[in-house]
């Protein structure tokens, strides 16, 4: 089984390495919510012991990432509705500090960096690259933290970013139509060069709105099972 992932079936691998790993195949929207995480499989897939993978475990449900039960092992989190709302309302919030803050010392390059990285989120989307484009569709809204340099908004909106996902793929889908839109991410650049704070948070906020709005209970699907879901994209289509 760990042969079908080239990237993780490396022994020597750091505790923050399989930590990252996992959250990115979770921002990648390829562990969906409730997928049994098992302790012996997951050392065997990323060729580690099983002791690291317990710690990892532990860290990944602090940040609510995963779920814990006694007896019944570690699952992938499935965030309730009231929480999903919860998160895009906070988001919202933090969001518009961070373009408040942003508005008054942004600078050219700055707004050059950003338009390089849309361009290349578009570009993922033309060539139907989903995970790529999903990738950067998240950077974008980390970015913009950064760049705003405030430390404290950073971690935050980081923190929040991490579990949006579970959210959307609890209670939305898979959809396209449930991601990030490029086009408002456009048009909050475009107000940030114009120096129009109000209406970039205008835009942002209507942005999370478009589906913090659609959180709902949905059905559950079957999922896949643990190694062809931490494959990246990339590798399930060619194998």
């Amino acid at each position: 089984m760990s042969a079908q992932i080239e990237t993780t079936s490396n022994s020597g691998l750091s505790e923050d390495e399989v930590l990252r790993q996992i959250e990115q195949a979770v921002l990648d929207h390829r562990l969906p919510p409730g997928t049994k995480l098992k302790e012996v499989q997951l050392a065997n897939l990323f060729g580690v012991k099983r002791g690291l993978i317990r710690k990892v475990l532990t860290r990944l449900a602090h940040s609510r990432l995963v779920d814990q039960t006694p007896n019944r092992g570690a699952t992938v989190a499935k965030p309730s509705v009231k929480e999903g709302q919860d998160l895009f309302a906070t988001r919202r919030v933090i969001e518009s500090a961070i373009l408040e803050t942003l508005s008054a010392r942004v600078d050219a390059g700055m707004i050059r960096h950003l338009r390089k990285l849309l361009a290349s989120e578009q570009n993922a989307y033309r060539r139907g690259n989903s995970e790529k484009a999903l990738a950067l569709s998240v950077d974008f809204h980390r970015q913009l933290a950064s760049l705003a340099g405030n430390s404290v908004l950073d971690e935050y909106l980081n923190d929040i970013i991490r579990r949006t996902p579970l959210v959307i793929l609890t209670h939305l889908g898979d959809d396209d139509q449930n991601r990030c839109r490029n086009q408002e991410h456009a048009a909050i650049v475009d107000a940030l060069e114009q120096g129009n704070a109000k209406k970039a948070v205008k835009v942002m906020n209507r942005h999370l709105l478009h589906i913090e709005s659609k959180i709902r209970h949905k059905p559950e699907t079957a999922h896949a099972d643990l190694a062809t879901l931490l494959r990246p994209q990339s590798e399930r289509a060619s194998a």
